[in-house]
Parts: structure tokens; sequence; C-alpha cells
């Protein structure tokens, strides 16, 4: 299966999110790590589709890219907005995702590195 059309792993129902929550400036529904998905509950397609685009976004980073740069971003916007939740919306990977998410067929379109686009 090529990288392009790989999708991730869905596991739902996860306390995963719940625990991340506590230390996250948002409350985290779903989150993707590397190529699992962790829900609190049942995902709906939307949620899937968002998170889909978000392990596309890891696969073009090499995975450990994501994680850095999304840390990156997010600290930036900390430091840009003075609010952790508003530096959340501001992340590139977040704004394509949130942008794109409920267009089922996006990823089948979506152009690699869409992301970069996007400014914080």
């Amino acid at each position: 299966m090529p990288l392009r059309s790989s999708m991730p792993v869905f596991i739902e129902n996860s306390k995963l999110p719940v625990i991340l929550s506590y230390v996250s400036p948002i409350n985290i529904e779903a989150i993707t790590i590397g190529p699992l998905v962790f829900s609190r509950g049942i995902m709906s397609a939307r949620t899937k589709n968002h998170e889909a685009i978000h392990w596309q976004q890891y696969i073009e980073t090499a995975i450990i890219g994501f994680v850095l740069l999304y840390f990156i971003y997010w600290l930036v916007g900390l430091i840009k907005y003075r609010s952790g939740s508003i530096a959340y919306t501001q992340i590139p990977f977040e704004q394509e995702a949130y942008q794109n998410d409920d267009n089922q067929i996006y990823l089948a379109q979506r152009k690699r590195y869409n992301w970069i686009k996007r400014k914080i």
C-alpha cells in the first residue's frame, strides 16, 4: 500500500485522550500518535478524516519531525498569543486538518506538504 493512501489505526473508547487532557491546554477528544489514533469515544467520519490528515503530515515529516515541529509551532504561538488554546489553533498542522476535515475526498486530492502554506 502506498504511503499516500495509508490510514492510521483507530482505537476508540481509549482513556489516553482523557489522561493527556490534564496536561494539555485543550480538551482532547482524539489524538494521533504515529500511526495510532486514540479517541475518548466513537469517532465520527469527520474526526477520522481529521486524524488521518495528521497521519499524512506525520509521514511527510518522518514522524519525529511532526512531533518537533508541532511543539515548536505551539511554543511560538504561546509566546505570540499568550494562550495555549489559541496557540493550538494556529499550528499549521491543525489549520490544515480543521479546514479540510469535513471534506471526505480531501486526502485523495491533497498535495503533499500542504500544511506549509499556513502561517502561525
